[in-house]
């Protein structure tokens, strides 16, 4: 019996690593302007957007490091404005768009103070700011927040 396993378990093996070499050439293609990148606007590259739903991580860029995804089109009204606004440049409607995000719930990728900047997604009804936002970080990868920073969602846009 040991015999016969030993094959199964090499070809098993081969298997994991075949997918895990696809995964990570996969997500090195994906583009999602560098650091270098002098692009004020983002624009990841449409293979960046295979990954959908509140868990999906097939196709996810690298930057998302694993996190649920929401496509563009599946996030609230006022949050694809709010996208709008940040690759606009502004004008932003609350003094406080556009300012650092701290991360210091610890929830997006690990990245130097002044990488994130965070701009309100208002939320109709609510007397203040509300609990929405999105996170922008300098290589323009973008996160969604429906709870005030407690989870986010990788956006592929």
């Amino acid at each position: 019996m040991l015999i016969h396993s030993a094959p199964r378990r090499a070809a098993a093996a081969a298997g994991a690593l075949l997918a895990a070499l696809l995964l990570v050439l996969t997500g090195c293609s994906t583009g999602g302007g560098g650091k270098g990148s002098s692009s004020g606007a983002h624009r990841p590259s449409a293979t960046a957007t295979a990954g959908t739903g509140a868990s999906g991580t097939s196709g996810t860029p690298g930057w998302a490091k694993g996190m649920p995804t929401v496509q563009t089109g599946r996030l609230p009204a006022e949050a694809q404005h709010t996208l709008k606004l940040i690759d606009a440049g502004g004008p932003f409607p609350y003094p406080k768009d556009g300012t650092v995000f701290g991360n210091y719930e610890r929830q997006l990728p690990k990245e130097p103070r002044g990488y994130y900047h965070e701009y309100t997604v208002p939320t109709p009804g609510s007397r203040d700011r509300g609990a929405r936002r999105l996170i922008s970080g300098k290589s323009h990868e973008t996160f969604y927040t429906d709870d005030h920073y407690r989870t986010f969602k990788a956006v592929l846009r």
